[in-house]
């Protein structure tokens, strides 16, 4: 008999040799068990391992009947052994038998055992089976004895990960009995349907190996990878885009703050000092966190949680030597990405072929990788906490990018009423494309041009499948984001002609470079700053760096060659900025005329046809209206501009004073506010006086409701993702807009929140299709 003070190690001495062994899997666990009751002073021992339909299966037990074993099956919250699984909370009882949840089951013969103690054993987080030991006597069993109980648990998981038992993808293929545990809310970041398996933007980590013979390697291991750790979070610190964010940089203090713990680095060591690995030690200490924090009734502190889940995960990483992120990996066919969060650049690194759809930790709907992911049809969920806690690496997944759900191990009647859903939604969309070809025309006649935004080559057959009259909003910068120097005129100059041959005629109104913020070029170098969104970015980079502007404007003049060309400037500050962007435009095209007024015969007829064959027929020349203080200078402006555009998602969250990188005011200022919606009025209004045309391009235009706002403020130009055209049609095509005009006039003196829910109703009651 072992002491209870020398039990841990000595019990893991036993169990490495039992578990490296060449005997079969059920004949390991049965000697498990046996060990275990042995030398724990159990008379009962028994394993249970989640089957499909989250049925606990008795897989082998020593003290019950043995013909007991794969024939007691209990559900999960069913019995002590399904409330521990339920829970994923260890069980210690005196006396079980009185506990409310204790089910009596004959075939076992476990009446006569008062005393239990329970553990879950956990992969990747999840629960696959309970461990149990069982005593006649009632007794508390103490503190070492539930440590040890769920070391074995831990190593017992191994069989489960070896498929020696039975396929593990068994378990991700459970029902949603547990609907708390497998159906999670989020955000809906870009709309659609999927179904696929989830893969780790950073991928978690399984622990294979858990027991050790050389102690000291172990503590060696771990002192380098926490060094590693700490290095790792410095160079964060240092970052661009977190020295002038002091939101993260409090986030990575608190990260360090652990890493440089010397209770928790004590707590590992204490782990391997009982013969496990440096990894299995680290696991074991932050199952231990997890278990004492879920108890907190602070939710700040609770919170927390995340945080010390993910500080484990990256030194386990450190660990194992894993850099990297998946989209260098052989990705399945159909890919569900789970990121914490996740830029643009980062998206696009994966195959568009084999990703169905992203699940965020965290996130923003008009963060720019919600915008890339709804220009490429990706379904997006975000601000899905715990859903990122819960799932597990190559679990099937479904993103329901209608309500914001994400379902885990969906079931077969789960699945079937996703495969009718989207049978309705593609119902639905037969009838948007349906509307194709069909005119943008409301019930009293008015007329209203909805064009695409884009980005992408790819995004150009959302154009043609769309309808769409044009491409009000060609954002240029991601040619930049993924190139790793300043791509040269030529290959810009080839990208933006595809464009244009892919419109096939139809307008394509091309926003110069504008990055900075939140997209940041590698070729580069940017000063460090206090508010990047508000600082050196798009235009002012251009003024400081002309080449730039000079290069992009050359290009698109060769582009354009023998066609329009509409070219708008970005983060317009005043009527001075846009005299100076136009100056570098007008140099660009005189130096352009200067190229081609070589003859080509000797009459100078010729001349003017060289001229006209490589320059653009027309060019109009626009900019981006995003910084509230350009409203009131518009009587300036206008008379100098072809066109303008409202960036709404800059323009909003300027005016709103509301980072919309920032989770935690996501949805706090609604853009169908009085305020917003009067601000947005007074600049359609100073547009039809000067008859100049306005379009706005922005998230807000997306959707049938905000559009309807929109348009009762006297928009009639509206530029939005490819999938919003058909929506947005469909309204307008039911839509009295007089009747609309008239109504808004009414909610503009309100000082409601969002007239959203007033649209809503005034939408219902009129029969507009939103």
């Amino acid at each position: 008999m072992i002491s209870v003070n020398n039990a841990p190690r000595q019990l893991l001495r036993l169990l490495h040799g039992i578990m490296a062994g060449a005997s079969s899997a059920e004949h390991r666990l049965a000697e498990v068990v046996r060990l275990v009751a042995s030398n724990m002073i159990a008379e009962v021992c028994s394993v249970y391992f989640m089957r499909g339909g989250e049925i606990l299966e008795l897989f082998a037990t020593e003290g019950l009947k043995k013909s007991a074993v794969h024939k007691t099956r209990l559900r999960v919250g069913e019995g002590l052994v399904g409330h521990i699984a339920a829970t994923a909370m260890p069980l210690n009882l005196s006396n079980a038998q009185k506990h409310p949840k204790f089910v009596y089951r004959a075939e076992t013969g476990e009446e006569v055992y008062h005393s239990l103690l329970g553990v879950p054993i956990l992969r990747f987080g999840k629960v696959v089976g309970v461990l149990v030991i069982q005593n006649k006597t009632r007794r508390n069993y103490m503190q070492e004895e539930k440590e040890s109980l769920q070391t074995v648990a831990m190593v017992l998981a191994e069989i489960i990960g070896s498929g020696d038992l039975f396929d593990p993808q068994e378990q991700r293929e459970a029902t949603l009995e547990r609907a708390a545990t497998s159906r999670f809310e989020g955000v809906v970041f870009a709309e659609g349907m999927a179904e696929g398996v989830a893969v780790f933007h950073e991928p978690k980590i399984e622990v294979i190996k858990h027991l050790t013979d050389n102690v000291s390697l172990e503590k060696q291991r771990l002192n380098s990878a926490l060094k590693s750790l700490q290095d790792q979070i410095r160079e964060m610190m240092s970052a661009e885009d977190v020295r002038h964010q002091r939101e993260h940089k409090e986030i990575l203090d608190v990260y360090m703050l652990f890493a440089r713990d010397k209770g928790w680095k004590s707590k590992i060591e204490a782990i391997i000092n009982t013969g496990m690995t440096a990894e299995a030690a680290v696991e074991r200490v932050q199952l231990n966190n997890r278990a004492r924090m879920q108890k907190m009734s602070d939710p700040y502190l609770r919170e927390r949680l995340s945080d010390l889940d993910d500080l484990a995960n990256r030194l386990n990483r450190h660990l194992m030597g894993l850099v990297g992120t998946a989209a260098s990996d052989n990705l399945p066919d159909k890919v569900i990405l789970v990121a914490h969060n996740m830029g643009p650049a980062d998206l696009l690194d994966y195959d568009r072929n084999k990703l169905c759809g992203v699940i965020l930790q965290e996130g923003s709907q008009t963060a720019h990788v919600s915008i890339v992911a709804r220009a490429l049809g990706i379904p997006m969920i975000g601000q899905a906490e715990e859903a990122l806690l819960a799932v597990a690496e190559g679990e099937r997944v479904i993103i329901n990018g209608i309500e914001g759900v994400v379902y885990l191990s969906p079931s077969s009647e789960i699945l079937y009423g996703y495969r009718q859903t989207i049978k309705s939604r593609n119902m639905l969309l037969a009838e948007y494309d349906a509307l194709r070809d069909q005119p943008a025309v409301t019930l009293d006649g008015v007329a209203i041009d909805l064009q695409v935004n884009a980005g992408l080559s790819i995004d150009m057959e959302g154009l043609k499948r769309s309808g769409a009259s044009g491409v009000g909003l060609f954002r240029t910068e991601f040619q930049f984001m993924v190139s790793a120097s300043l791509p040269r005129v030529g290959p810009q100059a080839a990208f933006y002609r595809e464009i244009l041959d892919a419109a096939e005629g139809k307008p394509v109104v091309f926003r110069t470079l504008d990055i900075g913020g939140d997209k940041p070029v590698s070729f580069l170098k940017r000063d460090d700053e206090a508010n990047p969104a508000l600082g050196w970015r798009a235009i002012r980079i251009a003024f400081d760096r002309p080449a730039l502007l000079r290069y992009q404007v050359r290009a698109l003049l060769d582009a354009a060659a023998g066609q329009e060309l509409n070219i708008m400037f970005p983060m317009i500050t005043d009527v001075n900025e846009f005299k100076m962007a136009r100056e570098i435009l007008d140099k660009e095209i005189s130096r352009q005329k200067k190229r081609f007024r070589q003859p080509l015969k000797t009459a100078k007829d010729n001349i003017q046809e060289n001229i006209q064959e490589n320059m653009p027929t027309n060019i109009r020349v626009g900019t981006m209206l995003e910084v509230p203080a350009l409203v009131w200078q518009l009587d300036n402006l206008l008379p100098l501009l072809d066109f303008i555009s409202i960036g709404s998602n800059d323009l909003l969250q300027f005016f709103f004073a509301c980072d919309r990188e920032n989770p935690k005011l996501a949805g706090r200022y609604d853009p169908v506010s009085p305020s917003a919606l009067t601000m947005l009025k007074s600049i359609v209004d100073k547009c039809r006086h000067y008859n100049v045309p306005v379009t706005l391009c922005g998230e807000i235009g997306a959707k049938p409701v905000t559009a309807l706002a929109l348009l009762a403020i006297g928009f009639t130009r509206l530029s939005i993702t490819p999938a919003a055209v058909g929506p947005v049609k469909m309204m307008i095509r039911s839509l009295n807009l007089a009747m609309a005009r008239d109504y808004m006039q009414t909610l503009l003196s309100r000082s409601d929140h969002s007239l959203t829910a007033l649209l809503t109703a005034f939408a219902r009651d009129h029969d507009i299709k939103i």
